[in-house]
């Protein structure tokens, strides 16, 4: 019988075939170089050193309830990125070589498109720039309209923009739940649909349904869904359950 037959569970081993050694007995980086066999084993040191830290830093804890707890960026989080990375970026060089765009036909500069879109990801901008009918004609004016309504829709940008930007000032709670917090939740619920809703009306010309009742959903629809959220959200927040969960995600420090 070798010394390896009598290795038992609680031995510790840093090699990759075992459990991953305190941070007193892991070996130096130089060691573990030396010894790699590429990135598939300095990834699965990664993942076994995690799980090893995560245990000893429950055992030595003196909360009842769970922890949250972190690790540092060296070697932990860069390792995991670069395992991650790697994998998207090989997935991307495949499909590229495995299916390659098709090129159409060279645009004709004298002749305009019957529809002009942006990319999708920017279809919500898009639609902000088709909110006239919400430009108001002012009777002082003479039933004239302040601004045109080109720049009524870059305002309207601004605007969005800047309300996405200032809410994480705004809204400065310690909960990490939408249930913590029901009305920021609704906030965020209404703005996601509200951007779908915007998106789908930049095409309006594409929809099959009348143009007035697609604007009408768009600003209803992000109300209603943020309404539906708070109410679900309120609901939860009474009874037991959430007291348990609210127990075991420990949101916030013992008083």
């Amino acid at each position: 019988m070798t010394d390896e037959d009598t290795t038992t569970d609680d031995d510790v081993r840093a090699d990759g075939s075992g459990i991953v050694a305190p941070d007193d007995e892991t070996p130096t980086w130089r060691e573990r170089k030396e010894r790699t066999q590429g990135l598939s084993q300095l990834t699965y040191e990664y993942f076994e050193r995690a799980r090893r830290e995560d245990q000893d830093l429950r055992q030595e804890s003196d909360y009842v309830e769970r922890d949250v707890l972190a690790f540092p960026t060296w070697p932990h989080e860069i390792i995991r990125n670069l395992a991650i990375a790697s994998f998207f970026v090989g997935m991307l060089l495949f499909l590229s070589a495995t299916l390659p765009p098709h090129i159409g036909d060279p645009a004709n500069p004298s002749s305009t498109p019957a529809i002009i879109l942006p990319d999708w990801y920017l279809y919500w901008s898009f639609g902000l720039l088709k909110l006239g009918p919400l430009n108001p004609e002012l009777s002082i004016l003479g039933g004239q309209k302040l601004m045109a309504d080109r720049t009524y829709g870059v305002l309207a940008n601004l605007v969005v923009v800047g309300f996405v930007a200032i809410v994480p000032f705004l809204n400065k709670g310690s909960a990490r739940r939408p249930v913590e917090q029901p009305f920021w939740a609704a906030v965020g619920v209404g703005g996601v649909i509200f951007a779908f809703t915007i998106s789908v009306y930049s095409a309006k010309n594409l929809l099959p349904m009348n143009v007035h009742l697609a604007f009408d959903l768009t600003f209803l629809l992000p109300i209603v869904g943020g309404f539906v959220t708070w109410a679900v959200l309120k609901t939860m927040r009474e009874g037991y359950m959430y007291d348990l969960n609210r127990r075991y995600y420990r949101l916030r420090p013992p008083k």
